[in-house]
């Protein structure tokens, strides 16, 4: 074994500091740009999550590797060639939070001529998807390694463990008030007699896709996980109502797993929310929309659905990764009580958020957004405002804009609910 290959813990320290030095007494008699034909690594970005760890690394061009696991202990060890070792690549490992639940650390040399080996060290065993993308909106060329657990993450139990903590659902709190202890959580209360329905809250983007910046720097996709917590800790606070979010953190979902995940918890609401930019900055207002299997019902409409469509494309998925329930998926849009409960949902939710904002349309649009395709699942997506309008960027970031939102939501679904109890649909199996 080479000391390329070895745990940083097996090698001596004072081996370690000869090979540090060496290496930087390397990078100052030879420099970087001698080396010829060598690509160039942008940027190295990584995004851990209890689903998966994904460690994205982006090259000035395409990027060719190999790679292999390491037993004993667990490593991915992922070889470079013709990539130039770098201050990128050096600064690899303060890549890695403590935290992390699948990577230990992960560092990078010259392994020989030509030639950059990266190897990570694990928690765990791990099933790794390794693929590279083609440039997508801001990014170059991409090589990515989602590192996913070998006995999957259960959506379902991960989301009883955490409804069971009493910190899973606060609401983000400002800095402000970062150090005052949160008010106590009134006791939940459940009516034996009601079935408990499950809504599952779906932020937009994440991770390697931001979704639409505002004009002042503003994310998507930090604003939708905002809404998305503070409305699931509204609903999580109701007796007989209970919210999973598809994502908590900041990573990337696919659009599809998103749906499975509200299946997984037979979700009997699929409310998916995003604050997305338009064409022109004077476009203003919230929107709420349903699956459509006609068409858009504007412009816009249209033009919203092709680009929440992209996301894929943006934050990266493995094309050789099946979903199995596509076909079951594209087979059933045509069930008409899904559509019909949808469009029922919607209206109730879009009717209470314009008492909050003004509506950009005063209708439910619809449009085909691939993330409301769940056959046997109500779906909405609703548009909190546009990013893109230098006004409603500043509301977005306004924490009590985001919770008269989230009341504003809570009670267009609670009215939904009392009129559409789940019982009164069958439940699947």
């Amino acid at each position: 074994m080479s000391e390329a290959d070895r745990p940083s813990a097996l090698i001596p320290p004072r081996r370690r500091l000869l090979k540090a030095g060496f290496a930087l007494m390397t990078l100052a008699v030879t420099p970087l740009g001698m080396a010829q034909g060598a690509s160039r690594i942008l940027a190295v970005r990584v995004w851990p999550s209890q689903d998966y760890t994904r460690i994205t690394l982006e090259g000035a061009g395409n990027l060719k590797y190999s790679h292999q696991i390491v037993k004993d202990p667990e490593r991915l060890v992922l070889d470079l060639e013709g990539v130039e070792f770098d201050s990128v690549l050096q600064s690899l490992p303060e890549k890695i939070s403590e935290t992390d639940p699948y990577v230990r650390l992960i560092r990078a040399g010259r392994n020989r001529p030509g030639v950059v080996r990266i190897v990570v060290e694990l928690k765990s065993e791990i099933s790794p998807q390794i693929f590279t993308l083609p440039p997508a909106g801001s990014y170059g060329p991409r090589l990515v390694m989602d590192l996913y657990p070998n006995e999957p993450v259960d959506p379902l139990l991960a989301w009883m463990e955490k409804t069971a903590r009493p910190d899973a659902s606060e609401p983000p709190r400002s800095v402000a008030n970062a150090n005052r202890e949160p008010a106590p959580k009134p006791e939940k209360r459940r009516n034996d007699s009601a079935p408990m329905i499950t809504i599952t809250l779906d932020p937009g983007h994440g991770g390697e896709d931001p979704g639409a910046i505002g004009a002042r720097g503003t994310y998507e996709k930090t604003v939708t996980l905002a809404v998305a917590k503070r409305l699931k800790a509204k609903i999580d606070a109701e007796p007989n109502m209970r919210a999973m979010l598809t994502r908590d953190a900041d990573f990337f979902v696919p659009l599809g797993q998103r749906v499975e995940k509200a299946r997984r918890v037979q979700a009997d609401l699929f409310v998916s929310i995003h604050a997305d930019a338009f064409i022109k900055p004077q476009a203003r207002g919230s929107s709420v929309f349903i699956l459509s299997d006609r068409g858009a019902t504007s412009t816009a409409a249209r033009w919203l659905a092709n680009k929440e469509n992209a996301a894929d494309l943006i934050g990266g998925v493995n094309i050789g990764v099946s979903d199995s329930h596509l076909a079951k998926t594209l087979l059933d849009l045509s069930q008409t009580a899904t559509l019909n409960d949808s469009m029922k949902a919607a209206k109730a939710v879009l009717d209470e958020i314009g008492s909050v904002n003004q509506l950009h349309k005063g209708d439910v649009e619809e449009a085909s957004f691939a993330v409301l395709k769940a056959p046997d699942i109500p779906s909405m997506l609703v548009e909190t405002a546009f990013i893109s309008n230098p006004d409603e960027e500043k509301r977005l970031n306004d924490e009590a804009y985001q919770e008269r939102l989230a009341d504003a939501m809570l009670r267009g679904i609670k009215r939904y609910f009392a009129k559409n109890p789940p019982l009164a649909r069958t439940r699947r199996a």
